[in-house]
């Protein structure tokens, strides 16, 4: 049996060293006391204090949650959302918006941008910590399926009936799209639309 490591602490449960946590916020005290707690608590930081670094940062890193400020500056949160949201590099990254509006239609906002969550300013790190985790497992299990499905030769789409809209797929299917079909990010190709029909 090889000889235990005993150097470093040994990894709380459920925490992967890969975890990535995106900062975006245009305040400093806001990014400093989030990046020290989150740090503290073992994630690789990212930081980000403007709407176009953010989304330059998101799909250069692909960050496991991103922390969202909505009201910045230029490109505000919500359009920050939209655009990771439409992007397929990003779109599976859950997104939690930090807000000091708690009026309804801001959180419906923040929901309709594609939000999974929110906290309130003052910030609360245990809060936030406590958020982020549960987001970070549910996206895990669902990369997982993606690869699952991957690793069994299961290239996967989502169709909507509607418009054609891809709505979901697996790497291997947006690879094999790409390499087939060469087609738009967004909408199946038309012969794929019409195997899906006849099927």
């Amino acid at each position: 049996m090889p000889p235990v490591d005993r150097s470093q602490p040994p990894m709380p449960l459920g925490h992967s060293i890969s975890d990535i946590v995106l900062i975006v916020d245009d305040i400093p005290e806001n990014l400093s006391l989030l990046h020290d707690a989150l740090d503290e608590a073992g994630h690789t930081v990212l930081v980000a204090t403007n709407g176009e670094s953010a989304l330059q940062r998101a799909r250069q890193s692909l960050p496991d949650v991103i922390l969202l400020d909505a009201l910045m500056p230029g490109m505000d949160g919500f359009e920050v959302a939209r655009r990771l949201k439409a992007d397929f590099a990003t779109q599976h990254i859950p997104i939690v918006f930090m807000t000091g509006l708690t009026e309804t239609e801001h959180v419906v906002a923040a929901f309709a941008a594609g939000g999974a969550d929110y906290v309130t300013k003052p910030i609360r790190p245990p809060e936030v910590l406590a958020r982020i985790a549960a987001h970070m497992q549910n996206a895990r299990q669902m990369k997982q399926a993606r690869s699952a499905l991957d690793a069994f030769g299961q290239a996967t789409v989502a169709v909507r009936a509607a418009d054609g809209k891809l709505v979901w797929q697996t790497p291997l299917a947006r690879k094999l799209l790409k390499a087939y079909f060469a087609n738009p990010e967004e909408v199946a190709p038309e012969e794929l639309l019409q195997w899906i029909a006849g099927a």
